[in-house]
């Protein structure tokens, strides 16, 4: 019996699925929404999220921790300068698991999860770019 025991194992060994949790994080952190099958989302949806309560600390000891976590300081710098700062006034949830249908070579359940306040941002890219289309055609018709 499992009782009291967290987490998924997903088929491997506790170094190997410690590496995969780092490396999904980090990269959640870096492009703000990634794809990976369902049982992994949630999975790092845990790690993600106390990622950014570090973030949100802003204390050197909170860097060094992620930091240490992460192992890539880009992605920390991002963390602290760009992400924390949004959910500054967020009391916790700062992730999103949005199912997408399985997948096509092996039927596996996939998830896309992206930080919350992605999608309003990622809104407004898609109406500048819109708005940056419109524009070019009216710009090349008068230099015309």
């Amino acid at each position: 019996m499992r009782h009291q025991k967290a987490g998924r194992k997903l088929g491997r060994s506790a170094a190997h699925r410690s590496a995969l949790y780092r490396n999904l994080v980090r990269e959640l952190l870096a492009r703000d929404r990634i794809e990976t099958t369902d049982e992994k989302a949630k999975e790092i949806r845990r790690y993600a999220d106390r990622m950014v309560t570090l973030g949100k600390q802003g204390t050197l000891a909170a860097r060094r921790r992620a930091i240490a976590f992460l192992r890539d300081p880009k992605v920390v710098r991002r963390l602290f300068d760009d992400v924390a700062p949004r959910f500054a006034e967020r009391p916790g949830g700062y992730t999103r698991i949005v199912k997408l249908g399985t997948r096509v070579g092996d039927a596996a359940k996939m998830s896309m999860i992206e930080l919350t306040g992605t999608s309003e941002s990622v809104e407004s890219d898609k109406k500048r770019r819109k708005s940056r289309r419109a524009a070019k055609p009216a710009a090349e018709a008068e230099s015309a």
